[in-house]
């Protein structure tokens, strides 16, 4: 069991989902109460990572972050920052990669309330602030629970992205998804079996459990 590599996968899971739950629900809610021109065209931007191959979306993400790239190149010279083959790469293509998975569910959670009652509460002089707390938070939590279950358990599964954009080292950005291609590419089965197994349980309990709230909190 590379239980390095299970923790670096951890540890990118946490991080993406804490990039992403509060930019996810600022653009979900966003999304679903804007009218104008050209919002299909950002829905379809934000639905792209979903469509293409995670090869193509991370050769795209290499050639732009890399260091012969205008931004890679400057931000290694003047901070001597680099956003490839390290965990700030993972991560950067890991937030890119599971912006779908984030935004979408959280925009259809609000779309589903009503409007007469986001209404209601500004007649009752809720500002917006105390009306998306007290009114539109607790009725878009199934929505928002998911994306987040979503965002977490897809990330312990991402390989072609990171691997493109982190390649595989260990303790940096090695992960279990990556640890299980090379344990199957050295005919070492029962590392590969033993790690896929408990990535399957972990990802199993957390959609489970995913479920079982919302359902819960559905019923209350």
């Amino acid at each position: 069991m590379d239980w390095t590599a299970l923790f670096l996968s951890l540890e990118l899971a946490a991080a993406t989902l804490a990039v992403l739950l509060p930019a996810g629900l600022w653009m979900g809610r966003w999304l679903a109460r804007a009218r104008f021109v050209g919002k299909a065209l950002i829905e379809a931007v934000v639905v792209l990572p979903l469509v293409l191959p995670p090869t193509v979306l991370g050769y795209y993400l290499l050639v732009s972050l890399g260091a012969a790239s205008p931004m890679g190149a400057w931000l290694l010279e003047h901070f001597d920052i680099r956003l490839t083959f390290n965990f700030l790469g993972l991560l950067i293509a890991s937030v890119v990669f599971n912006i779908p998975f984030m935004v979408q569910p959280i925009q259809r959670a609000f779309e589903a309330i009503p409007a007469h009652l986001t209404e209601a509460a500004a007649v009752h002089g809720l500002s917006v602030w105390q009306t998306l707390w007290r009114v539109e938070l607790p009725l878009a939590w199934p929505g928002i629970l998911s994306a987040a279950v979503l965002t977490f358990v897809h990330t312990l599964g991402e390989f072609g992205v990171v691997l493109m954009v982190g390649g595989s080292i260990p303790g940096q950005t090695k992960t279990i998804a990556i640890s299980i291609y090379d344990r199957v590419q050295a005919f070492d089965m029962v590392a590969a079996d033993r790690m896929a197994l408990l990535l399957l349980l972990v990802s199993l309990l957390a959609v489970a459990t995913s479920f079982f709230a919302v359902a819960r909190t559905t019923k209350r």
